[in-house]
């Protein structure tokens, strides 16, 4: 989904290979919408050049000498909060990349591994859009994604006596730190499965769901073809991969990887997901739609709806970016609008018949 800014974005281009730092600029000027309006050669000089000239958003490469991206983005943070896109090599140290995300980056982006090619300019598309989504971004205060204390206590629930038979969720941008606000406080007798699309990119789900199942009372997993939803288990999509909902509520339901739609914005898609939750279980699918750029989700919430389902969305103050719960409640498709702090007592009660 497109986005035309209200003012010019000004960027700062944090990078130790000149080379890229030209690239990226190159690409970024292109667009009406940015400005490059300086460059850094490492996290030290980065944190010289945010004093000095205020950008709005920063792209970061995250191996360099000196300061490296990790550290200046933790820095960062403490002393003057910006909208971050990684922009890194990383492929080979995937953590490097959840680390980043843990300490604030919004967006990443795979460089091309032969950097002194033309090849750096096949991401220009993707890399002047998420700019353009991170100037959007709000910084949420720590104490307001700290869940409230629970009222609702799970070992009471009887699973036989519940409203719902599964939980989806679709989620993009802020997404990793949004559920480490969520499904770490899911108690280990949690009596349904969850499955979820993040929108991430290829090669980092199936860490960041070890990363969630290191913190997580339910058991936290990537996606695999034919895994069956069992109660306490979080199931993960894989990015590059479509994830859909097969099987019956009877006879046991399983996970599918569907080569279609080959068109598609994401993959996996939080619509087709939804869409597949919806013919199973009917009027027995809880959505909840959360931050994240553009619509994804809102086809499929109303598939979700018109079986009969609920839609949960995360309200706009909570939201990193709030397009995808947006679209939700401006087609009249939200049941419920919730702080991201009240999301998993919201999750408890709304279970009870």
């Amino acid at each position: 989904m497109n986005h035309i800014p209200d003012k010019i974005i000004r960027v700062l281009v944090v990078d130790d290979s000149a080379y890229i730092r030209k690239v990226l600029k190159q690409i970024l000027d292109k667009s009406p919408f940015i400005e490059v309006v300086g460059t850094a050669i490492n996290g030290l000089d980065a944190l010289e050049k945010v004093a000095l000239l205020d950008p709005d958003v920063i792209t970061l490469d995250l191996i360099m000498p000196e300061m490296d991206g990790v550290t200046f983005l933790k820095e960062l943070m403490k002393q003057r909060p910006k909208p971050v896109v990684v922009t890194s090599i990383a492929s080979e140290n995937g953590a490097l990349a959840l680390s980043a995300m843990e300490a604030g980056a919004l967006e990443f982006i795979q460089k091309p591994t032969a950097l002194a090619t033309e090849k750096v300019f096949e991401i220009s598309a993707e890399l002047i859009e998420k700019v353009k989504s991170a100037a959007q971004a709000r910084f949420i205060p720590s104490e307001s994604v700290q869940p409230e204390e629970t009222t609702v206590l799970m070992p009471s629930l009887d699973p036989r006596n519940l409203a719902f038979d599964v939980i989806v969720i679709g989620v993009s941008t802020g997404g990793p730190q949004t559920l480490k606000s969520i499904i770490p406080f899911l108690p280990a007798n949690f009596p349904i499965p969850v499955c979820i699309v993040l929108h991430m990119p290829e090669g980092y789900t199936g860490l960041y769901a070890q990363k969630l199942n290191e913190i997580s009372a339910v058991e936290v997993v990537e996606a695999q073809e034919g895994m069956p939803l069992v109660p306490g288990r979080v199931i993960l999509g894989k990015a590059g991969q479509h994830f859909a909902l097969s099987g019956s509520p009877i006879k046991g339901c399983y996970v599918t990887f569907p080569s279609e739609p080959l068109q598609s914005l994401h993959k996996p898609s939080a619509n087709l997901l939804f869409k597949s939750a919806a013919e199973i279980y009917g009027p027995r699918v809880l959505g909840l739609v959360l931050t994240g750029m553009g619509n994804d989700g809102q086809e499929g919430a109303a598939w979700i709806k018109a079986k009969g389902g609920k839609i949960f969305t995360q309200d706009e103050k909570s939201c990193v970016v709030y397009g995808m719960p947006r679209s939700i409640v401006e087609a009249g498709l939200s049941d419920k609008v919730v702080p991201l702090n009240q999301i998993v007592n919201t999750l408890f009660k709304a279970l009870v018949l």
